[in-house]
């Protein structure tokens, strides 16, 4: 491929002109294409370990949000979740238009999988034949606890508001200045016990690349995701709900609630892992992963 193809397959604009940054790596032709969506305020760097751990064997599909590392910021009133959806929707016709699609979503990435069944139920139907929930919730996060007392989180949630408005204001270059400084936050939120500081000076730095307005955008969308109905879409495909045990913004029994609702899913825990599983524990979701891959390409 020439170094000219090669930058056009590294992005692709949607149909409101936002140009994403694509990711595709493995054969072309593989018959089984696995996709891996990131988290809010993050992008497809968080999920390098897996694709480094699947060596090449598998069709790895990464790409970041709009508004979102190497993207291009949100046009106004787009950073929401039915949008992220949309924007799946369109990537998986125009990248991978024939095949078998295995999805893997983490934390805001799991609930676009989500919203994705809701509003593009056919596309689901015909083209999806695994998913893996990874740090995720259906719904109810209007309220986060953050392993806090309640008073003390009420505290912090109220605090977050203040901060967002703030944020919604500040230029996309004083964010990525600040990186540095916002390390120990990003350790304490996102990490189980003893992350690796490189892995938490990486997040700090996803965090640094996401465009504000995006993230406020995106904050408000995530108090009002309540998708566990959109689930059932899943029922008849292997699931794989993964968690960890000390994940403070996905808590545990977001991840039981996902098993209840599909009941041949397969729910692992990962104690003492964070919300950052995908890089906490890279081995054995790679493990999980490829597995999952091997499962569907049998079938």
């Amino acid at each position: 491929m020439s170094p000219w193809d090669q930058a056009a397959r590294s992005r692709f604009t949607t149909e409101d002109g936002t140009v994403l940054h694509v990711v595709d790596e493995g054969p072309a032709d593989a018959p089984v294409t696995l996709v891996l969506v990131h988290a809010w305020t993050l992008d497809h760097t968080t999920w390098d370990r897996v694709a480094d751990g699947l060596g090449g064997s598998v069709r790895v599909l990464r790409y970041d949000h709009r508004g979102h590392g190497g993207s291009a910021p949100s046009p106004e009133g787009t950073a929401r979740i039915e949008q992220l959806a949309d924007d799946l929707a369109e990537l998986l016709a125009d990248r991978v238009p024939t095949g078998r699609v295995v999805l893997a979503g983490h934390s805001i990435g799991g609930m676009t999988i989500m919203a994705l069944a809701e509003r593009h139920p056919e596309l689901v139907a015909d083209r999806v034949s695994a998913v893996a929930f990874v740090a995720t919730s259906c719904g109810d996060l209007r309220t986060l606890r953050l392993g806090l007392p309640r008073p003390v989180a009420a505290l912090v949630m109220r605090g977050e508001q203040v901060v967002n408005r703030k944020l919604a204001k500040l230029p996309h270059k004083v964010m990525l200045r600040r990186t540095a400084g916002i390390r120990p936050g990003v350790r304490w939120l996102l990490f189980g016990a003893d992350p690796d500081w490189r892995d938490v000076a990486s997040a700090a730095e996803q965090f640094g690349r996401c465009h504000p307005q995006t993230l406020v955008g995106l904050r408000t969308s995530l108090a009002e995701h309540e998708r566990r109905q959109a689930l059932a879409a899943y029922r008849d495909v292997p699931v794989l709900v993964l968690a960890g045990g000390a994940d403070r913004l996905t808590t545990v029994p977001h991840a039981k609630v996902i098993a209840r609702e599909l009941p041949d899913a397969e729910l692992v825990i990962y104690p003492g892992a964070g919300h950052m599983v995908p890089v906490e524990r890279g081995t054995e979701v790679t493990a999980r992963l490829a597995a999952l891959v091997e499962r569907v390409a049998k079938r």
